[in-house]
């Protein structure tokens, strides 16, 4: 009974505070009206419509909530700010996807981003997509992240003259469990079931260490192997208690 009780006292507030003005505008500016009647995008607390002129795609069954942007899910509770979104470039969602408070979401025109299900992006988050970014499935990104597959300038080699690449794809592994404060750049590639320690720099190809394995540093490095997240054993609370 108290869990019960518990689950309905989390979804009142979670309905308590939602923005419903950009939750409706947003739903309904972005998908077929049988979608977006649904409403399965709730935004929670301020944000700043920067440009939502991009195609948004939901590639999975589809109900209302399964989406949150600033959703309230990790132990600090309050706003501190305004969230942003520029999204002019193709944006799908897998299934379920929760992002934390204070986030900012920049998918460039001709860029693709493909969030797998139960992914998510903590608190203060950054995803700035120029090229290509894949979050799999429960690739799930602890607070103060930032996701950026670009350098935003362009780089040369002074000796040779050589122009280096500005932006590479990233893509992220199924069941990955990123901790707080990773900062995940252009040209990152994780196997599935991958850990990544805090404060830790991500620039390379990590697939060849395998699959179960413990990174991080900067720049990261293998840290253990056999070791992963106790995703089996945390998968019913994951879908209880981070859906509305």
């Amino acid at each position: 009974m108290y869990d019960n009780l518990r689950l309905v006292y989390k979804r009142f507030k979670f309905y308590y505070s939602v923005n419903w003005t950009k939750t409706l505008y947003f739903n309904f500016k972005k998908f077929p009206f049988a979608i977006a009647k649904k409403l399965p995008v709730f935004f929670y607390g301020k944000v700043k419509f920067t440009s939502i002129t991009g195609q948004i795609e939901i590639k999975a069954h589809i109900y209302k909530g399964m989406i949150g942007f600033g959703q309230s899910y990790e132990m600090n509770t309050i706003h501190r700010g305004t969230a942003e979104i520029n999204i002019t470039g193709k944006l799908i969602f897998k299934g379920r996807m929760q992002l934390g408070k204070d986030y900012f979401i920049f998918i460039k025109k001709g860029a693709y981003c493909e969030l797998g299900h139960m992914s998510s992006l903590g608190s203060n988050g950054k995803l700035i997509c120029t090229e290509k970014i894949i979050l799999g499935d429960y690739a799930r990104l602890g607070s103060e992240c930032q996701v950026i597959d670009t350098n935003f300038h362009q780089m040369i080699d002074t000796k040779t003259g050589t122009i280096y690449k500005m932006s590479l794809p990233i893509q992220i592994g199924n069941y990955n469990f990123v901790s707080n404060r990773v900062s995940i750049m252009k040209g990152t590639r994780t196997p599935d079931y991958c850990t990544i320690a805090s404060n830790s720099l991500c620039n390379k190809n990590y697939s060849s260490f395998g699959e179960n394995i413990l990174i991080g540093g900067v720049p990261v490095k293998l840290i253990k192997e056999n070791i992963s997240r106790d995703w089996e054993g945390e998968k019913e609370n994951l879908e209880k208690w981070l859906s509305v």
